[in-house]
């Protein structure tokens, strides 16, 4: 019974801060509504017992993506001397389709179980032992491929300040 709790805490978080984001007209609101919705997707991954990806949720969204977008709102507000708003037109839609996605939601963890928690913590650490061993080529040209996108956009971005670009 508590399970079932837990999974509706998350989803209605989920939903309504989804539902705040389409109605908002500030985007600095919608930025940080937007935390409160990984936060919830990460807590739903929690519950069905994919730490892995909850953990990426809250590193990789909230940790940088957000954060990033974030900063960019306050700085950009804070050139222009005004709030950014938005001229959101379809709110009337936004708004039938979070509440239709939200009954969607309800339907399906009404007959949602957990699985038993026997192996809980196995699946990361197979998949940090095949990141290590089978995929490591892999894994380091993935890591060289995203040093070589910041250094280029860290040479785009200079060259466009100095203006010969």
């Amino acid at each position: 019974m508590e399970e079932g709790l837990i999974h509706y805490i998350f989803g209605a978080l989920t939903v309504l801060s989804v539902l705040g984001i389409v109605l908002t007209r500030n985007l600095l609101y919608a930025a940080f509504l937007l935390v409160l919705t990984f936060l919830g997707v990460a807590g739903l991954f929690v519950l069905a017992q994919a730490d892995f990806v909850a953990v990426t949720q809250l590193m990789i969204y909230i940790g940088g993506v957000l954060i990033l977008l974030v900063f960019g709102i306050m700085l950009t507000n804070r050139i222009a001397g005004q709030a950014i708003i938005t001229q959101t037109s379809r709110r009337l839609i936004g708004t039938v389709l979070s509440l239709a996605l939200f009954g969607m939601l309800v339907t399906i963890f009404q007959d949602f179980s957990l699985p038993s928690p026997s192996n809980a913590g196995q699946s990361v650490q197979k998949l940090g032992v095949a990141m290590v061993t089978d995929y490591l080529i892999v894994f380091e040209v993935v890591g060289i491929v995203l040093l070589v996108a910041l250094v280029g956009a860290a040479t785009i971005a200079r060259f466009k300040e100095e203006g010969h670009g």
